[in-house]
């Protein structure tokens, strides 16, 4: 299953209808009659809204990906100094008054003070955050769903009509008219053999399972190796939750982690099956070669037939046709050394011969060795393919790693080098090779960029001793991280400066994952050279 898969049924199942009215309530507890002080974004896809309460300050944070919508709820964020900016200003002041759920539908709202309305649409790929002044739409977090100016407050609430009578109706059709429900409740379902029973007992097992999505437990569950945040008990369960704000902290952390394990594993399975995959080429190819040096027997045979008509032949003859004894005496040409002796030609064939036989000797242990190997590699990927957690796969990888990286590879460097006004700049190539430069080819002096808030390389400007790095040596530097990450086709992007010193990995985090303690945000344009 692709990363983009597990992501999509992450957000089916995180903001899910049922789930996010529970998170409503919660929000309501916390948020009622507190006051927005400030809301802004540090990035396009990202909107932080800081609300003022009677104890410590709120912060709701929406990270509105296309692959991964979702929400956060950091005891504290430190806003950048720079490259932030203020958005939904007329929100600055207000205070809330009460959060809505809209009915069966992934959207909740905010209402606040002056009649403004801020609604999040948490629609997968589509999801936005739209203000509404009274019941029209004043302003959009992501303006490029212009279709969202079109909405109207009213039309969000959907109905389903939960009767008995209903039920019967579309018995055949359950999924279509229970739509709120999500992968995880009909997995449950079908894990209580829902469909092999009577009528009533499905009636009955429906009912069951309204009750716990009224009143849930919130459960973090791998189901067939996929993460979910369930509202019902299903799968391998990791933990279990009665708030809903911690549950999807604690999902979203897990999810990380989880998408880490998923691509580390995947990666190291597709590196040895590429490895066997050319071994077992090799393999057919060099037993086709042996079946080949088998069958042909020519040269012991030709040095047998003229050593035993040597009596009838001369030297000096480049061509002669012999009765050939090994095969019914059909005549068999045979083409000489007319320099050399019948005799001297029949020793060449025998060694030959001999020769061939040695070649053969040396493939069938070449074909064992290569046997031994495939069978190592067919029993590697099982063993990885059975690995359940991210320490297992670390472990295993580290452990194959002659198997997964050629002698180039291992030799390389892991970053592509540039040169600007005497300052050498190191690129990373990939995740591993950012964990490489940052861990292991830097100097705590050194300064390290890194584009802010999506995936790319890590960037380092080597510090030379005595010497202030120039200006333009970091805005050159930057340009390569901008350009070297997932941003390389905007304008403008954000991108982090800081020592080297102020950069460390935790323990868990996934390949090319850091933590940044200090940090300068600069905008440049993505460019390559």
């Amino acid at each position: 299953m692709s990363f983009n898969r597990l992501v999509y049924l992450f957000c089916l199942v995180h903001n899910n209808f049922h789930f996010l009215r529970q998170l409503s309530i919660a929000l309501s507890a916390k948020l009622t009659r507190a006051v927005v002080s400030e809301c802004y974004s540090q990035n396009k896809e990202e909107l932080i809204i800081r609300f003022e309460t009677e104890g410590k300050p709120f912060f709701i944070v929406a990270s509105l990906l296309p692959s991964f919508s979702c929400l956060s709820f950091p005891s504290t964020i430190h806003r950048a100094k720079k490259n932030s900016i203020d958005l939904f200003e007329k929100l600055i002041g207000n205070r809330v008054l009460r959060i809505q759920q809209f009915n069966h539908e992934r959207s909740f709202a905010i209402h606040l003070t002056n009649e403004l309305i801020l609604v999040f649409k948490m629609h997968g790929n589509r999801a936005n955050i739209i203000l509404f002044e009274k019941t029209a739409p004043l302003e959009l977090f992501k303006k490029n769903i212009a279709a969202d100016y079109e909405l109207h407050l009213h039309t969000f609430d959907r109905e389903i009509d939960w009767s008995y009578e209903n039920f019967l109706e579309n018995i055949e059709n359950l999924p279509k008219i229970y739509f709120t429900f999500g992968k995880p409740v009909w997995r449950y379902l079908e894990l209580q053999h829902f469909k092999t029973k009577t009528i009533e007992e499905q009636w009955s097992l429906i009912q069951e399972v309204l009750g716990m999505l009224a009143h849930p437990q919130y459960y973090i569950t791998t189901v067939d190796h996929i993460l979910y945040l369930s509202l019902v008990p299903l799968g391998d369960i990791q933990k279990t939750f009665t708030d809903p704000i911690l549950a999807l902290q604690e999902f979203n952390s897990a999810q990380s982690h989880d998408h880490a394990f998923i691509h580390e594993k995947n990666r190291t399975i597709a590196a040895l099956r590429a490895k066997l995959r050319t071994g077992e080429n090799y393999f057919e190819k060099t037993l086709e070669k042996l079946e080949e040096l088998k069958i042909d027997s020519h040269y012991k045979h030709w040095a047998d037939l003229i050593m035993a008509n040597l009596h009838t032949l001369k030297p000096g003859v480049e061509r002669i046709t012999l009765n050939n004894f090994y095969q019914y005496d059909e005549p068999t040409e045979i083409k000489l050394k007319k320099s050399l002796s019948p005799q001297k030609n029949a020793e060449i064939f025998y060694r030959k011969a001999k020769n061939q036989q040695i070649e053969i000797e040396h493939l069938q242990i070449l074909l064992k060795n290569k046997e031994r190997e495939i069978i190592s590699l067919k029993e590697k990927v099982d063993l990885m393919a059975a690995a359940e957690d991210l320490k297992a796969v670390r472990y295993l990888t580290s452990d194959f790693q002659k198997d997964i990286i050629t002698p180039k590879q291992s030799i390389a460097l892991p970053y592509h080098d540039f040169e600007f006004s005497g300052f050498k700049i190191w690129v990373g190539r990939n995740a591993q090779c950012n964990d490489k430069l940052t861990l292991q080819y830097s100097y705590k002096e050194d300064l390290w960029l890194h584009a802010k808030d999506v995936a790319g390389s890590h960037v380092l400007i080597k510090y030379q001793s005595g010497k202030k790095i120039p200006k333009e040596v970091i805005e050159r530097a930057a340009q390569l991280a901008a350009f070297y990450s997932k941003r390389k086709n905007e304008s403008l992007c954000p991108v982090i400066v800081t020592p080297k010193k102020f950069v460390r990995k935790r323990k868990g985090d996934p390949a090319g994952a850091v933590l940044v303690e200090r940090e300068e945000v600069i905008m440049v344009e993505p460019k390559p050279r």
